[in-house]
């Protein structure tokens, strides 16, 4: 099941363990464990909690989005226009030429 690798890879990815990330989200630890090994699925509140945690959004940890959001929130405005052209930059890049 994705949402137990994406969950799995966000707290790696933040270098939490299992008990720091439980403590963030007011749970169990035993529940962020039972979550990764795809014993239990989260409430939509705790899906909700998680994807506040981790900025991305609930159809990323489901699975369904395989796009991450960026956090541009300590950003200025010109700040986030610059790195939106790169992104579009690197969008231009990576679209196949016709042959």
């Amino acid at each position: 099941m994705e949402f137990s690798q994406n969950l799995k890879a966000l707290r790696q990815s933040k270098n939490l363990t299992q008990g720091q990330l439980a403590s963030r989200l007011r749970l169990n630890k035993s529940i962020i464990s039972a979550y990764e090994n795809q014993e239990r699925l989260p409430s939509i509140a705790v899906l909700i909690k998680i994807s506040l945690e981790f900025n991305v959004s609930i159809e990323y940890l489901l699975g369904m989005d395989k796009f991450r959001s960026l956090d541009a929130s300590k950003l200025t405005d010109e700040q986030v226009v610059a790195v939106s052209n790169i992104i579009k930059q690197f969008e231009i890049a990576n679209t196949p030429k016709d042959l």
